[in-house]
């Protein structure tokens, strides 16, 4: 894992196509903004694993019916 700290308003570059940019810091809460080209999704851990897990279902569906 990389660490890296950031003031606000500072950029992080992930590859040619990503950057986090740091927009606010109050207290532990950290808003920063992640900018990707469209066909990348970008996901908050929950909503992810919630992604994840529908398509692990429909997946069984389609082989149980098969």
């Amino acid at each position: 894992m990389l660490v890296l700290s950031r003031a606000v308003g500072e950029l992080i570059s992930i590859g040619d196509d990503i950057s986090v940019r740091v927009l606010s810091v109050n207290g532990s809460t950290v808003r920063f903004g992640v900018e990707a080209p469209r066909h990348i999704d970008v996901h908050r851990s929950e909503i992810y694993e919630k992604i994840q897990k529908k398509r692990a279902q429909a997946s069984r569906k389609v082989c149980s019916v098969e």
